[in-house]
Order: structure tokens, then C-alpha cells, then sequence
């Protein structure tokens, strides 16, 4: 990848967990391989594994992405919906993977369904990317302010959730968040 260029994967099967995580960290770091490595270590004595599809296609779930961050020093947030975005320090977030719903389709049919799907926004060269494994090409969201709109709209679905990539010591010492109290 050269200077100024976005990284994006695009989707293939139910990976968009590793999609998600290779786009956030804007370099392919973790493949199907990986991952079922990771489900393997969470859930050892398990003939089905809880953490990804039974079909081996991925659908891997929110420990994975958590272990998978954690092994590159880097901690998962997960962001309490009650509270404002105006409320999140974004120079200290590395990027966001937000978990949304998503509709189902064979090829050109879209089907009344409804599945989960994980996708990364990250800033790059000082600008924000929708970095959707189900979009051709990243999206440009704009600055801190269209990055707080796009946010907010996301998680005004009911069923969407975020988690913050941050460092561990972000993690740690919560400077992810702009305290209500300034006395804090």
C-alpha cells in the first residue's frame, strides 16, 4: 500500500469480522485461518464452536474481534449507547467497529432478511472512512464533525453497536471519553 492509499478488503463469505479488523488496522494482519485459531482458544472443549458459523463460512462474534485486537496490543471498547458521541475523544480512538444490521441477498434479490454485519471507520491522511467490506470502494466520511453525524446516525438503529480500537493504556486510563465532570 503507497502513501495516501486506503486499504480496503472487500467481503467474501461471512468474514466481515476479519474484513473489519484487517481495515481498521488499514493492513491484512488477520485471515479465516487466524480466526479459527482464536475460536479455538476460546472455546477448546467445544465440537461446535459459539464463536463462529457451524457452516466454517466465519460470523465470527464479538470475542473474536476482542482477542484478535488484544494480540496486537490493542483493546476493544464497547460503547454505552446512552451516551452522546459529542462525549468521545477521537484522537485518542485508533478506529471503530461498529456491528449493524444488514440485509440479506442472493446475488441481485434482496431478501426480507435481516443479519448482523461488522464494519470498520477509520481515519486516514486526516480523513474519515466508512471502510465497509460490502461497499466497492472506502467511502469518505469527512472531519471530526461528519465522522460524530455518521456515528450518531449508525447508532440510532436499534440493534447497532460500537466498539473503539484503542491502545491498552487508552483502555486503561479511559481517555477515550470526555468527562461530563470536569473535576474528574
Amino acid at each position: 500500500m503507497s502513501d495516501g492509499e486506503v486499504f480496503h478488503e472487500k467481503q467474501r463469505l461471512e468474514l466481515c469480522a476479519i474484513h473489519a479488523l484487517n481495515n481498521v488496522l488499514q493492513e491484512r494482519v488477520f485471515t479465516k485461518e487466524t480466526a479459527d485459531d482464536i475460536c479455538k482458544r476460546l472455546a477448546p472443549q467445544c465440537v461446535v464452536n459459539p464463536h463462529r458459523s457451524v457452516l466454517g463460512t466465519g460470523n465470527y462474534d464479538v470475542n473474536v474481534i476482542m482477542a484478535a485486537l488484544q494480540s496486537r496490543e490493542l483493546a476493544a471498547v464497547w460503547w454505552d449507547k446512552r451516551r452522546t458521541v459529542q462525549n468521545l475523544c477521537v484522537s485518542k480512538v485508533q478506529g471503530f467497529i461498529l456491528n449493524v444490521p444488514s440485509r440479506v441477498s442472493l446475488g441481485i434479490v434482496s431478501l426480507p432478511l435481516r443479519r448482523r454485519h461488522w464494519l470498520a471507520v477509520r481515519q486516514v491522511n486526516g480523513q474519515y472512512y466508512n471502510l465497509d467490506s460490502k461497499l466497492k470502494s472506502p467511502v469518505c466520511i469527512g472531519g471530526e464533525a461528519e465522522l460524530r453525524s455518521f456515528l450518531s446516525e449508525q447508532l440510532s438503529q436499534d440493534v447497532a453497536e460500537m466498539l473503539l480500537v484503542v491502545k491498552r493504556e487508552v483502555e486503561e486510563d479511559g481517555s477515550w471519553l470526555i468527562s461530563d465532570n470536569p473535576n474528574k
